[in-house]
């Protein structure tokens, strides 16, 4: 692939991101003011278990599925994947929108707020749908194909602030109807983007919804295995973030009576903007998978190096001034973006958002790499190295956080710590050339298999001529052995 198309993809899923996420920021303004301070609490605290179901039934399928399509392609083959991916992973959808049925009531009783219940209830058929579209998505991702990835976000994205703003409307003067209703949106903008895709795909002949949703083959779940992996990679981060809302608010309240206060700076403000130059470079994590993926099929390990190298100078290039950004202008930024925050709080944001400005390259540059790595086949190195990483955040946390000479700023040294070490790793993996085994070794093996073929097979009845035999390595050279001489 030339540089000139890659960058037309990276192009194109990029500015898809960027328009989505516009609509989606501009639509929690008049979203807020309908439903209220109570309302807008009960939707976002139904998001946490919403996204937990996300992320065991389609996290990194999208990437995983962008590889499989890419190296086949590459092969000049056309199994059926798309139709068999959307059978294995419409199963743990559905898995999770019934679980997250089930749960709603222990949930929202453990929550405290029996009016979360019928916000769950809203929500859960998004989780079938996601795990859908996200198979889509990773499916003309993979035949580098990028434009529907792009327009599926703003369909999405459209119909979520239209009728979520229509339907919270129709209850303003009820809170826990207009944020049930909202959430409701959520779950009518994915099927929205379903239609979409599947349109466009059963345009194309490859894909009918109305079969039936079952695996024929077991060959059939040689996909979903191989998702696994990156599934798994793509699944330890937001679960990280799940156990340090636990974590960092218990470790703070050894020392101070603001701990929710504190971690919500953090987690909800400061971690937000460090996100930000990641998502500018979706594009590229979107492209990097297929033209790495094609190569690595085709055993042009070289070249697949070289375009994933590329693809993560470009990264860097575009969000390490973004980083120097957040720290120079920290301040300005916050007195803009937060002007509710007392004096303190803003403070201690800024000095948050100026901790954490490194993560803010490393995690954009992170999500490159991984993407790279599961285009090469190693998603198991990507979920080895987020492993390692998360070890190492929890370890400095407990270190740090507890401290009160630290506090909440220990949960920034120890982001930076977890992409940090995770990126390295990745970037180790990424660059490692396979080992060969060296010469003189096979060499020895060789021969000493060469004469034991040539004992076995070359003995005569008479003669005593020297006959030649040959054996094949173990890394498949042809060498030399001697028969023996009768």
């Amino acid at each position: 692939m030339k540089h000139a198309v890659f960058f037309r993809h990276v192009a194109v899923v990029s500015l898809g991101g960027l328009i989505a996420k516009g609509i989606g920021a501009l639509y929690r303004i008049p979203l807020a003011n309908l439903l209220g301070g109570y309302g807008m609490g009960l939707y976002q605290m139904a998001y946490p278990l919403f996204c937990l179901m996300l992320t065991f039934s389609s996290a990194g399928v999208p990437a995983a599925l962008a590889r499989t399509v890419a190296a086949e392609r590459a092969a000049g083959k056309d199994s059926g994947t798309l139709k068999t991916a959307l059978r294995l992973f419409a199963i743990p959808g559905l898995l999770g929108t019934a679980l997250m049925c089930l749960l709603a009531p222990a949930v929202a009783r453990w929550q405290g707020d029996g009016g979360l219940v019928g916000c769950y209830l809203a929500l859960a058929p998004a989780v079938l749908l996601v795990a859908l579209v996200a198979v889509l998505r990773g499916y003309y991702q993979g035949k580098s194909d990028m434009l529907p990835t792009a327009l599926s976000e703003i369909v999405e994205q459209i119909v979520k602030a239209g009728a979520g703003l229509a339907f919270a409307s129709r209850f303003a003067g009820d809170p826990v109807r207009a944020a049930q209703a909202a959430l409701l949106a959520v779950t009518v903008s994915e099927l929205f983007a379903l239609f979409f895709l599947a349109a466009r795909a059963r345009g194309e002949g490859r894909v009918r919804l109305g079969k039936r949703l079952s695996v024929r083959r077991p060959a059939d779940m040689g996909v979903f295995f191989a998702a696994l992996p990156v599934m798994a990679a793509a699944a330890l981060l937001p679960l990280s973030h799940m156990l340090d809302s636990v974590v960092i608010v218990r470790l703070l309240s050894r020392h101070t009576a603001e701990a929710v206060s504190l971690y919500g700076l953090f987690a909800g403000s400061a971690a937000s903007l460090i996100g930000l130059p990641a998502t500018v470079c979706y594009g590229l994590v979107a492209a990097s998978v297929p033209a790495v993926a094609a190569c690595a099929s085709r055993g042009e390990e070289e070249e697949a190096r070289r375009r994933a190298a590329l693809a993560v100078l470009v990264t860097v290039a575009l969000a390490a001034p973004c980083a120097v950004g957040l720290f120079v202008l920290a301040r300005p930024v916050v007195a803009l973006l937060y002007p509710s925050l007392t004096a303190g709080e803003a403070e201690t944001l800024v000095t948050l958002l100026r901790l954490s400005s490194v993560s803010a390259a490393s995690l954009a540059g992170l999500d490159t790499l991984s993407a790279c790595l599961t285009g090469m086949g190693k998603a198991k190195c990507a979920a080895l190295s987020m492993l390692v990483a998360v070890c190492v955040k929890f370890l400095v946390q407990q270190t740090l956080v507890g401290d009160p000479a630290w506090s909440v700023y220990g949960a920034a040294v120890a982001a930076n710590a977890c992409y940090l070490v995770a990126f390295f790793l990745d970037l180790f993996y990424t660059i490692r050339k396979k080992r060969v085994k060296g010469y003189d070794h096979s060499h020895r093996i060789g021969r000493r298999a060469g004469r034991r073929n040539g004992a076995r097979t070359c003995r005569g009845k008479g003669g005593g001529q020297s006959v030649r035999a040959h054996a094949n390595a173990s890394v498949g050279a042809e060498l030399d052995g001697r028969g023996d001489r009768v």
